[in-house]
């Protein structure tokens, strides 16, 4: 998630210094060809992640029910929403990637036209889910850092400490 903020803090920059003050590129193609690269970015950074961010989700969800409402951030809830719908989109569009791969012609592979317009396309469709990764992930860090900062309801509360009577132990 580190690496797509990176990422899209990077595309701001660019943004920013290759557009007018409305928003339109001063070169249409390079600006272009820097989106698609911002989206195959975003798209490689998040993979490693992809597998287990249902995962995160569930865990992020239940330590987030059971944390005391003073320890929860009202935006949370908001948060996980947006992430679980991406992930569902995200998993949608996957599975068209590998149908439209699939049929390809054989000749197609990483690195001709056909492969990367196509693998082009699935990312720029991809890029605002993966955004939304991007944008609300951290709060699966900071939930999980609620959480592991809460007191546990498994742990019993301990007994207050008590001295020894020194006197009692020096007669026996």
């Amino acid at each position: 998630m580190s690496d797509s903020k990176k990422i899209l803090d990077l595309w701001d920059a660019y943004s920013d210094e290759h557009t007018d003050l409305d928003g339109w590129p001063y070169d249409d193609h390079a600006y272009g060809r820097r989106a698609s690269q911002r989206d195959a970015d975003t798209a490689e950074a998040f993979e490693p992640l992809r597998y287990g961010a249902r995962h995160l989700l569930a865990t992020a969800e239940t330590q987030l029910a059971q944390l005391q409402e003073t320890n929860v951030q009202s935006r949370w809830v908001y948060q996980l929403g947006v992430l679980r719908d991406a992930l569902d989109r995200l998993d949608e569009l996957h599975e068209q990637w590998l149908v439209t791969r699939d049929a390809l012609p054989a000749t197609a592979k990483p690195g001709t036209q056909d492969f990367d317009d196509a693998l082009a396309e699935h990312h720029t469709e991809s890029w605002s889910y993966l955004d939304d990764w991007a944008t609300h992930g951290k709060a699966l860090r900071e939930i999980n850092t609620a959480a592991r900062k809460a007191p546990s309801p498994l742990v019993p509360t301990p007994a207050p400490a008590t001295s020894p009577d020194r006197r009692a132990a020096a007669r026996k």
